[in-house]
């Protein structure tokens, strides 16, 4: 998905910004590009026959006003009249489709909840703020709607994705139907572990005979040559099990998956002073450079040129680069090893990374929920809002099913753009039509491990406000900027003493203050949803 830079955005950003808005910016309306006006009808077309008692009432004609993040398409005007085609006849509605851009979508997305404005549907996201919005009303409770106004998404969404989406006990949000996995992992030189006669990566042994490896047969390549803190932390945390937990807590840790309540400060246990020691070794024996903690350069861009051996990506990030490199460096060879396998288990991002919510003052709640129903179940809607017009956007393969674009109908290939806007909010996997991971055909294999070994992500909705010990938060993390990350890179002369230092400061900071908060906030929530 090409919109994780965008994602990357801070959440204390956009407390922060929410904060400012909800004192004072509530009287102005934000700044946003239409896509389309409803299509015009007159009134003899709009007539509908009589109702249903047992049905949901549409005799009335209603314009629904829905805003999606980020921008909108050349063609989506079009497309969006197409749609309305579909909608005056099955649900008597029609579609006015809104963009935020993603110019300082942040406060634009704030000011649309605050505003006033009758919005039926927006985007939501657990990196959109969903959580926090739910808590302070923002939103629609949909518990009792669901079942009667989006019967089909009710019955066919899985338990674990409405139960991802419930905030103290209501519904709040439909989430996308899209088990997204992005384990962390390593992109390699497999034509140089090959030519070697080295072992199959399978765990931190393997990784460490590849390094040895590769250096001692080319000593003019630096394993990992660039900026090396993502390749070393998550395999750290995937090694010792631990989970991260509450946002940006720093060393907080749940200890693993099976138990998430045993919430610690990793730096003072045993393991962590073993692999301190570790790292140091491997530091002197020339993995990484001593720079690597400072350095601007990408490990994957020495891949390229034949400097480097390693580089930290996820799953679908690996795809890109794997596909990518074929292109571009078709003699090199690469490898993906997911630090899933290190765990034996693989945790999809939330459902509510992407979903739709309805704001607590909209004007048709009930008929909203009707379209996405539509939206996300039928394939005419799908494929209209999701890939754009058959012929015009895209193509079907010989399969009758996979999406083929450029269209044979484009001329002028160098300037076509493959219709893509925010469609994540109602993405259901049956209606797939795309490869995932751009086309990189072992993909569809590790997703099909990953699913094997699936858990529930438990973790990442214990999202906390920390103003009750900001300052011991802010004190924790730059003692780990100023004194940890430089310990686990091994970059400190003496480990025993670092390590000394490094927990002393930590305690100074107040630590055990951050840990006691974590562990209260993040009960609250496993109390809420019955985790143990």
């Amino acid at each position: 998905m090409n919109t994780i830079v965008k994602r990357g955005l801070s959440l204390a950003t956009a407390t922060i910004l929410l904060a400012s808005v909800m004192a004072g910016c509530s009287g102005n309306k934000a700044e946003v590009k239409e896509s389309a006006a409803p299509a015009k009808t007159d009134t003899a077309a709009a007539t509908v026959a009589p109702t249903d008692a047992s049905k949901p009432d549409i005799s009335k004609k209603v314009t629904l006003n829905w805003y999606l993040l980020g921008d909108a398409h050349q063609d989506s005007a079009k497309v969006v009249a197409e749609l309305n085609k579909l909608l005056e006849k099955d649900l008597n509605t029609t579609l006015k489709l809104n963009f935020t851009t993603w110019t300082d979508w942040q406060t634009k997305y704030n000011l649309l909840l605050t505003s006033g404005e009758k919005v039926d549907m927006v985007f939501a996201s657990s990196w959109a703020d969903y959580f926090r919005l739910a808590r302070q009303g923002a939103f629609l409770d949909l518990t009792d709607l669901l079942p009667k106004y989006a019967p089909i998404t009710w019955e066919k969404a899985p338990k674990q994705d409405w139960i991802e989406a419930t905030v103290e006990g209501k519904i709040f949000a439909v989430p996308a139907t899209y088990p997204e996995y992005t384990p962390d992992g390593l992109v390699y030189r497999e034509d140089w572990r090959q030519e070697l006669k080295l072992p199959e990566i399978t765990d931190l042994a393997t990784i460490e005979a590849y390094f040895a490896g590769v250096k001692a047969a080319k000593p003019k390549v630096t394993p990992i040559n660039g900026s090396a803190w993502n390749e070393l932390f998550t395999l750290f945390k995937a090694v010792q099990g631990y989970q991260q937990i509450g946002g940006d807590s720093g060393v907080v840790v749940a200890k693993s998956y099976d138990a998430p309540r045993d919430i610690m400060a990793y730096p003072f246990t045993d393991e962590f002073e073993a692999w301190v020691k570790k790292m140091k070794e491997w530091k002197d024996k020339g993995y990484w450079n001593t720079d690597a903690i400072v350095s601007k350069v990408e490990a994957g861009d020495k891949i390229k040129v034949g400097t480097g051996a390693v580089y930290w990506r996820n799953a679908p990030g690996a795809g890109g680069m794997i596909t990518g490199m074929e292109k571009t460096n078709p003699d090199i060879k690469l490898g993906y090893f997911p630090f899933s396998r290190i765990q034996g288990y693989a945790m999809p991002a939330l459902s509510i990374n992407n979903g739709m919510a309805i704001p607590k003052n909209a004007a048709n709640p009930e008929r909203t929920l009707m379209v996405l129903d539509k939206l996300r179940n039928d394939p005419a809607y799908y494929d209209l809002l999701t890939y754009g017009i058959l012929g015009t956007h895209y193509d079907l393969a010989a399969d009758g099913k996979t999406v083929v674009t450029p269209p044979k109908s484009v001329t002028n290939v160098k300037d076509f753009k493959k219709y893509d806007i925010a469609s994540w909010g109602w993405r259901n996997e049956p209606m797939l039509r795309e490869k995932q991971a751009g086309g990189w055909p072992a993909f569809d294999a590790l997703l099909t491990e990953f699913k094997a070994t699936t858990k529930p992500n438990i973790f990442a909705p214990v999202l906390l406000d920390y103003s009750s010990v900001k300052s011991q938060q802010a004190a924790v993390n730059q003692v780990f900027e100023q004194y940890g990350k430089p310990l686990m890179m091994g970059l400190i002369p003496d480990t025993e003493k670092g390590l000394k230092t490094f927990r002393d400061k930590l305690k100074a900071a107040g630590v055990d203050e951050l840990v006691e908060y974590v562990k209260k906030e993040a009960y609250i929530y496993f109390d809420e949803k019955g985790i143990q």
